[in-house]
């Protein structure tokens, strides 16, 4: 009976100590987390009844219901975004590329690798293989998407693009390729994942897909992508709990999982990796 009873209690102490270590210590958050949200091709999805779903918002649910947190999305115009993380009004910026002034109010998690190309309808004009060719070229006019934001290196183009007075911004991906089908702009810079996944679906887009030319460039290389926990809206214990909920949806693969769910494989190639 006593031995019994030692052998209970040993089984019970080290189960005691496994669901206290790290692999296994839940990462909850004190309250619901605001993530305000904008459509982007697959990545985010927002339905005509608002209902939000698509590669990030799964992976937050997914880990949230694991890891005890829970995530408000409200869908907002995604040249606000930026502006409500830096206003301190939004707890998460979802997806994003990793960037300088963001660094000032959010602690950056990198989920993916991704890389943003110059897009068009495929024609017979010379391949363009540098940020100089494309300034050069100063009859191709570029539409890009207000509020993206893919490095440095995307910022000085657009800067002098706009200097160039050949720039024109829409509110998202689905309008550039409107404006790319109609004729009025002839290449947008972004990742191919995005734009893809923003025409996938669309009755005034159909038969686009078939007729992309993706050129990427040297000055645009593959950067990391992930999400940014603001350090002004949350408590420190919440900002630690995010980022372990966000490192282990990283490490357990949901991240490239949910990818490869939602996109077809041709959308992936050139423009989005696992880490």
């Amino acid at each position: 009976m006593t031995t019994r009873l030692t052998q209970s209690l040993f089984k019970f102490a080290a189960w005691s100590l496994l669901i206290g270590s790290p692999a296994y210590a839940l990462a909850e958050c004190s309250r619901g987390v605001n993530v305000p949200i904008a459509p982007i091709g697959l990545s985010v999805f927002v339905a005509s009844d608002k209902t939000v779903s698509g590669v990030y918002p799964d992976v937050l649910r997914s880990a949230g219901a694991k890891e005890g947190c829970s995530f408000q999305f409200t869908v907002v115009p995604r040249a606000r975004l930026d502006v409500l993380f830096e206003a301190g009004q939004a707890d998460m910026l979802i997806p994003a590329s990793k960037s300088p002034s963001r660094d000032v109010h959010g602690v950056f998690v990198p989920l993916i690798f991704s890389r943003a190309t110059l897009i068009s309808l495929a024609s017979d004009r010379p391949a363009i293989r540098s940020a100089r060719e494309l300034l050069d070229r100063r009859d191709l006019k570029v539409a890009v998407v207000r509020g993206f934001d893919f490095g440095p290196a995307y910022q000085s183009l657009l800067q002098e693009l706009t200097g160039q007075g050949r720039i024109v911004q829409d509110v998202d991906a689905l309008s550039v390729a409107r404006l790319m089908q109609a004729g009025a702009v002839d290449l947008t810079i972004m990742a191919p994942s995005i734009f893809v996944g923003a025409i996938q679906g669309d009755a005034r887009t159909e038969g686009l897909l078939e007729k992309l030319r993706y050129e990427p460039i040297d000055e645009l290389p593959w950067g990391d992508s992930g999400a940014y926990i603001s350090k002004t809206s949350l408590s420190e214990g919440d900002q630690k709990a995010l980022k372990h909920l966000l490192d282990r949806s990283n490490t357990s693969g949901a991240v490239w999982k949910a990818f490869q769910r939602y996109y077809p494989p041709k959308a992936l190639t050139g423009s989005i990796r696992s880490r």
